[in-house]
């Protein structure tokens, strides 16, 4: 009534200076800054940006944050909302980045916009750990055995606690996985090409394909050992210091595998629709090179006599991982257990989270928990307009906030809750 509102005028004119004294204050929060062809928004506790790559999903700068006292990596995605595809894939990295924790999986600090409604939204910036360089870099030099088995032991452990929170990161390669100079590895940029390929494709390479498995190329259905395929084509690079399967195409591609590695069994090519299955069945057969052929000594570094890494087991593993028929291909849990790569291994880092050294002692049984599960089971099947999908990402933006506000660590429960509990 009107009564009410004159008595309580002063509530509504109190609620009114608030939400303009926030509004006001936000926007002091923010600056702007080129960086390159494109202009940031930020917080302005990110200082010194840099750009330091590019891609189809966004812009990536370093810089300094402030607040943590430490460098970070800021990602712009790139036109989230100018179609479907885009939309899609924005909330898909934001979605799988606020739930998966790992030691070797790369930390989601913090998420903004800086938009004040979901009528202005329209960019998203994530901020992440910064590395010092990608795959690509390490790919030239000359490792030892005990760095190389490493690094893939780090990449095993990464893809094995996706596998368990139900993600199959389907597109590996050197230039999505980042290392520190102390030879610690992390993932980044998981599960974001999901493949709806259906028969061979012969479109030309928008993004780089030279690590995709043959179930993926010939629009198989796949499972979480596609991974493992990728794994082996880096493996193989790091050795040989060159692309192992460099297709022009999708066609290309599959010629180059089945050339190298021979033509698969009928038995594999029953597996196959038809219209692949014919295309395949009438290429050139191959009777394909041993993997001593393939990767002989002289490629690898001298034995490890600490280790007794050798030759003949890295080459091994290759022969394990590099199998066209996904069925027999070795899965991530074997490939740990493997000799080339078990001088590693240890439960605990295997299931290890990211976080502070001072939480994980405080509350040990927390990081100790097994990886969360994606909450939205649709992700992968969801379709939505551009506007839809507009206002699930502003949700997971504003939601973060919340994290932050009640002290919750990536998308986990929150600790002190639990203590309280």
């Amino acid at each position: 009534s009107l009564r009410y509102l004159l008595s309580n005028c002063h509530l509504i004119k109190a609620v009114f200076e608030e939400y303009t004294m926030n509004k006001n204050k936000r926007e002091k929060e923010f600056y702007s800054i080129d960086v390159g062809d494109s202009t940031f928004i930020v917080l302005k506790r990110y200082q010194n940006l840099r750009p330091i790559g590019s891609g189809a999903q966004g812009i990536v700068c370093s810089a300094y944050d402030q607040l943590l006292e430490r460098n970070v990596a800021i990602k712009k995605l790139s036109r989230p909302f100018q179609n479907q595809t885009h939309a899609k894939r924005a909330y898909r990295e934001l979605v799988l980045m606020k739930y998966v924790n790992h030691k070797n999986i790369i930390g989601l600090l913090n998420v903004f916009t800086p938009q004040k409604s979901l009528e202005e939204f329209q960019d998203v910036y994530l901020v992440m750990e910064l590395m010092d360089a990608n795959l690509c870099q390490v790919i030239q030099m000359e490792l030892d055995h005990e760095r190389l088995s490493y690094l893939l032991y780090q990449m095993l452990c990464g893809i094995k606690h996706l596998h368990a929170a139900g993600i199959i990161h389907r597109d590996l390669k050197p230039s999505n996985i980042v290392v520190k100079s102390d030879c610690t590895l992390k993932i980044l940029d998981f599960g974001l090409a999901r493949t709806a390929a259906t028969g061979l494709l012969m479109t030309p390479y928008v993004v780089t394909r030279y690590y995709r498995a043959p179930e993926v190329i010939l629009g198989m259905g796949y499972q979480a050992n596609v991974d493992i395929w990728s794994v082996g084509c880096i493996l193989a690079e790091m050795v040989r210091h060159k692309i192992l399967f460099p297709g022009r195409d999708y066609i290309d591609q599959w010629n180059k595998v089945i050339e190298q590695l021979g033509t698969p069994t009928q038995e594999f090519m029953l597996k196959l629709n038809q219209s692949v299955r014919t295309y395949v069945e009438n290429r050139p057969r191959y009777a394909g090179y041993t993997f001593e052929k393939l990767f002989p000594d002289v490629l690898f570094p001298a034995d490890s006599d600490h280790n007794k890494l050798k030759a003949s087991q890295a080459r091994d593993l290759l022969s394990k991982m590099l199998v066209i028929d996904a069925s027999k291909r070795i899965s991530v849990e074997e490939a740990l257990k493997h000799p080339y790569i078990n001088v590693w291994y240890d439960p605990a880092e295997v299931e290890a989270v990211s976080g502070s050294y001072l939480l994980i002692f405080l509350f040990p049984f927390f990081f100790s928990q097994p990886p969360p599960k994606i909450p939205d089971k649709q992700l992968e099947e969801r379709e939505h307009t551009v506007e839809a999908w507009k206002e699930l990402i502003y949700k997971e933006v504003y939601d973060w906030e919340e994290w932050n506000r009640n002290g919750v660590i990536r998308g986990q429960p929150s600790p002190l809750a639990q203590v309280q509990q």
